[in-house]
């Protein structure tokens, strides 16, 4: 991989967010965790030079989908494709203006060393076609991979949590320190695995999720009777019908409660418009 780099001019460049991996023994154990890969597609982002493409390859991946926006690695990746002949296809092009949910043959998988600048979005955005998918295994750095597995009451849970946990079975395989990457990150990266539900945790409108959790989360320490005001709604009222006690902050709420206020906005109780209004006495 170090003669590949050279030979292509592929030095890491920070504003793309390029950390690259040339263990190969690293890189193997990373696919192998994705599970097996003979069926279907495996859609890989930002491949950079190659690195854990070739690994899932040596796995047994029947079909590679590499997607990368950095010119200078597309040579480099056009040598692999050229000796694994229908095997692996590059898309030159910025991930998070494509929809993996429409590339390749079912089983999708997406395995991948995320670039760190842009992780969070891109995963935001698979989470609205996560059905598409059989599974996701990607790298984040270790304080983002914490957040998606973290609990209500903890420090790091938050916004995403709710959101990939509502969607997905979520488990920390294993970190990667700083010194197997070059360059070398300031911080620990962590392999993370989400798994498809067969139905979301709970009823609720993902766009109306997104909206009530970044409200909630957008001023995590104050009561949700005072933080979901940016929602331009009554809130108590949608507090009650969700069972939520006005008083409570954010991070005590359970994925199920944020949930059931989503529903409460989306769709009120019949009596709503009329709640607090005495009946007119009859004639």
């Amino acid at each position: 991989m170090r003669e590949v780099i050279a030979r292509h001019g592929i030095a890491a460049r920070k504003s793309l967010g390029q950390n690259f991996i040339l263990d190969l023994n690293l890189t193997r154990r990373i696919a192998r965790a994705a599970g097996a890969l003979d069926r279907g597609t495996t859609i890989e982002i930002g491949p950079g030079p190659g690195g854990l493409t070739r690994a899932l390859l040596a796995e047994g991946a029947g079909h590679v989908i590499a997607i990368e926006r950095d010119p200078r690695c597309l040579a480099a990746l056009q040598e692999l494709a050229a000796a694994h002949p229908g095997k692996v296809e590059i898309i030159a092009g910025d991930a998070l203006a494509l929809d993996p949910a429409t590339l390749g043959e079912k089983p999708r998988r997406i395995v991948a060393n995320l670039p760190y600048n842009i992780a969070t979005a891109l995963l935001v955005n698979w989470l609205g076609r996560i059905v598409a998918y059989k599974s996701l295994t990607l790298m984040f750095q270790r304080e983002v991979a914490e957040r998606l597995v973290a609990t209500p009451r903890s420090p790091a849970y938050g916004r995403l949590s709710v959101l990939a946990q509502w969607l997905c079975e979520v488990r920390i395989l294993f970190d990667i320190p700083p010194r197997a990457f070059t360059p070398a990150p300031k911080v620990t990266s962590s392999v993370v695995r989400l798994v498809p539900r067969a139905a979301p945790l709970a009823p609720a409108g993902k766009a109306m999720l997104e909206r009530v959790t970044a409200a909630a989360f957008g001023q995590r320490r104050k009561m949700l009777r005072s933080s979901l005001k940016s929602l331009g709604l009554p809130v108590e009222p949608l507090l009650a019908a969700a069972g939520v006690p006005p008083t409570a902050r954010a991070e005590e709420l359970s994925v199920g409660e944020f949930c059931a206020l989503a529903q409460a906005i989306e769709k009120p109780a019949p009596d709503a418009g009329t709640r607090g209004h005495r009946a007119p006495a009859p004639r």
